[in-house]
């Protein structure tokens, strides 16, 4: 049988962030590596790691817009007009 509408949902939900409770989608990654690897030091890093994306969030980034971001800054202001094949 076919799943029906459910009249609760609306196309704009769609660009919505996931979220586990207070923490974005991108942030459990490291709980779960810490869970599968449990050590100090994976702990800390996981903790770092949460915090810096907390840090985004407050920026309103998400991590592949930061990505995208970060490899923007890193190419410069200047982009090269010819393919690199054709030099």
């Amino acid at each position: 049988m076919a799943k029906t509408y459910s009249g609760d949902a609306h196309w704009r939900d769609a660009s919505r962030s996931a979220r586990f409770y207070f923490l974005d989608a991108y942030s459990v990654f490291p709980i779960l590596i810490w869970l599968l690897h449990a050590r100090t030091w994976t702990a800390e890093l996981a903790a770092v790691l949460i915090i810096f994306l907390a840090i985004l969030e407050r920026f309103k980034f998400t991590l592949p817009v930061f990505r995208r971001w970060f490899r923007s800054y890193l190419a410069g202001p200047y982009r090269v007009s010819k393919p690199w094949w054709g030099l």
